[in-house]
């Protein structure tokens, strides 16, 4: 796979991931990644973007209950 940006090839490896969304800050430290070894762009895959859209809705669905106790 090649960096769309660079050209240069990807390499397997891991990468963070941060989100600010709705007052929630979450970090993933290591999550399984295309790496740029040049640019040091990054690209997820598939079930890597479907885990990480589920772990984020879990953690809003649960936080309301913060929320609505406050």
């Amino acid at each position: 796979m090649k960096c769309i940006y660079c050209k240069a090839e990807m390499r397997r490896g891991t990468a963070p991931f941060y989100i600010d969304r709705k007052g929630l800050h979450i970090t993933l430290d290591e999550v399984p990644a295309w790496v740029c070894p040049q640019c040091g762009e990054v690209y997820f895959e598939e079930e890597e973007v479907n885990s990480i859209q589920a772990l984020i809705t879990a953690v809003e669905e649960k936080s309301q209950k913060f929320a609505q106790t406050a």
